[in-house]
């Protein structure tokens, strides 16, 4: 199965594993241009990372989009009216650079990576989702997480109650208030260390963002027809 939205992005290039001198390359390019302007989020080892969240893979393509080419302010508007939230800080500019991975058995694409950084309590977080090709979470961690709770966060039982979650369940949730209404499945996620709200709260808002993103640069936006707003 071959992904309808490919031609539409900005640009990519293919990887096997062992090619991560290519990719380290690449990524020190887009890093270069994220200190002169807004911050990206790779995956930290894209060989390692793509085959232990899809152990069926044999390669990946890396693909390079942001708000500011696909559609500019107006596209920027529109995701935040999806996330129910505006975009701001550094993190949260119309040109931040997403990277963005395709995942490949064979000829036959078989799902994403997407990462996105959150501001947490103390730093930054990187909330990674590993996605099938219905924009359904199938793998959920936290490259980076600045918290004093980070290690309950990063029990994988705390990870696995995102699995079966997709932008469907997510829109009901208000990431300004914390709450879903109707209660549903993503009010059922429980917080690993409820001393740490704002943090599980971070978590909760990137995963939403993440996939509001998913929907918008890769899928054709097929989850568009249950958003309310």
């Amino acid at each position: 199965m071959r992904n309808k939205n490919r031609s539409k992005l900005d640009r990519g290039r293919t990887f096997r594993p062992g090619s991560a001198f290519l990719l380290a390359a690449a990524g020190l390019i887009l890093g270069a241009a994220a200190l002169y302007a807004a911050v990206g989020c790779d995956l930290n080892d894209p060989d390692r990372d793509v085959k232990r969240l899809f152990p069926e893979s044999t390669g990946y393509k890396t693909l390079y989009v942001s708000i500011t080419k696909r559609g500019g302010e107006e596209l920027l508007g529109k995701i935040e009216a999806r996330l129910g939230d505006t975009f701001k800080g550094l993190f949260e500019t119309a040109d931040v650079p997403y990277t963005m991975y395709e995942i490949y058995k064979g000829a036959d694409l078989v799902g994403y990576i997407h990462g996105v950084n959150q501001k947490g309590t103390y730093g930054g977080l990187q909330v990674f989702l590993a996605l099938d090709l219905r924009g359904v979470i199938r793998g959920f961690y936290f490259q980076k997480l600045t918290s004093r709770a980070a290690k309950a966060f990063r029990d994988p039982a705390f990870g696995s109650q995102f699995l079966g979650l997709s932008l469907e369940d997510f829109y009901r949730y208000d990431v300004v208030t914390g709450k879903e209404d109707p209660a549903g499945p993503v009010s059922r996620i429980k917080n690993s260390d409820p001393a740490f709200e704002q943090d599980f709260r971070a978590a909760l808002r990137a995963t939403k963002k993440n996939l509001v993103l998913v929907d918008e640069f890769l899928l054709g936006n097929p989850h568009l027809k249950f958003f309310k707003g």
